[in-house]
């Protein structure tokens, strides 16, 4: 739990695995987050492994984050929460305080 516990690493991961992410890219779709933390979260997934930080050669330099083979091991992960979440929003939206129906609302994999 360590390696994505907390409050913003998995919303991180979350954006990084829609695609490779530039770091103000990362910033302004995690509203709260200060610099310093985005920084340090960034850098301790980066050493669990589960994302990558590709430094382009350019002028000025371009930093992106991507998810690693071994951080889209997680992708089942963001399934049942992306499920959960559908799940919660329709509950929310007055479908009642009765726990909601078992379904499967799973996304289709990428083939």
């Amino acid at each position: 739990m360590q390696a994505i516990g907390g409050k913003w690493k998995m919303l991180i991961l979350w954006h990084v695995h829609e695609g490779g992410r530039r770091y103000n890219e990362l910033r302004r779709r995690i509203p709260g987050i200060s610099q310093k933390m985005l920084t340090q979260q960034l850098r301790e997934l980066e050493e669990d492994g589960l994302i990558a930080r590709t430094v382009y050669p350019e002028t000025p330099p371009r930093v992106e984050y991507e998810m690693t083979a071994y951080g889209r091991t997680l992708e089942p992960v963001f399934d049942v929460m992306y499920d959960w979440g559908v799940l919660h929003r329709e509950r929310r939206a007055g479908c009642g305080s009765q726990p909601p129906p078992a379904v499967n609302v799973r996304r289709q994999p990428d083939v």
